[in-house]
């Protein structure tokens, strides 16, 4: 049976049988061990990231004791959610994220884990309710995720894809000049705008 630690775009925690491509938390344990079920929390601190689902051989069961497992389509999805890089197992990535937040906000150096934190849970706080923020889509940067009549979709180049659990569906032309609701927080906008990769399902094409 599918546990409920699959992540949406919009952050929402569900059971789906598709497991994704990457893990993440939120910070401790948002579930009962015995039961294998959800709390009525959703995170158990500010700090929400994306990590590899193989680091170092580690094994660890699945909703038990500890930190609660996510899993996300990709990092696109991750990043929609919140969620930014972890330092330990994606070292490299966690770094290029927090040079591109540094160019994105105008600062002399890149940030702690915490000052970006602290940010993120800001606009996740600000953001739930479905008080999201709008944005003209031709002013969106590659792997932004928005919503098109009434789903969710990422902006790859002058394409709109389809956001699925099991993978992105066949690509849509991109329209120009209308507004559209965006998932991705503002402060993770500013960093796809200013050079960060994410990492893309391979349903995503080149």
């Amino acid at each position: 049976m599918a546990l409920q630690n699959r992540v949406r775009p919009d952050g929402v925690l569900v059971a789906h049988p598709a497991r994704g491509t990457m893990l993440g938390n939120r910070g401790g344990q948002l579930h009962d061990p015995a039961t294998k079920t959800l709390t009525a929390r959703r995170w158990a601190s500010n700090a929400w990231i994306t990590c590899e689902t193989e680091f170092r051989g580690r094994r660890r069961p699945v909703m038990g004791r500890g930190y609660t497992e996510l899993f996300f389509l990709d990092e696109v999805t991750a990043l929609a959610a919140g969620h930014r890089p972890c330092f330990e197992c994606r070292r490299a990535d966690a770094r290029a994220f927090a040079e591109s937040w540094a160019r994105s906000m105008g600062l002399d150096k890149p940030p702690k884990a915490g000052e970006m934190d602290r940010v993120l849970h800001g606009e996740r706080l600000a953001g739930r309710d479905k008080q999201l923020h709008d944005a003209c889509i031709d002013e969106l940067p590659d792997g932004a995720m928005v919503v098109v009549d009434g789903a969710p979709h990422a902006v790859r180049g002058a394409r709109l894809l389809p956001w699925r659990f099991e993978g992105y569906g066949p690509a849509v032309a991109r329209p120009v000049e209308i507004s559209v609701c965006v998932l991705t927080p503002p402060a993770i906008l500013g960093v796809l705008a200013a050079g960060y990769c994410p990492r893309w399902h391979e349903s995503a094409g080149a």
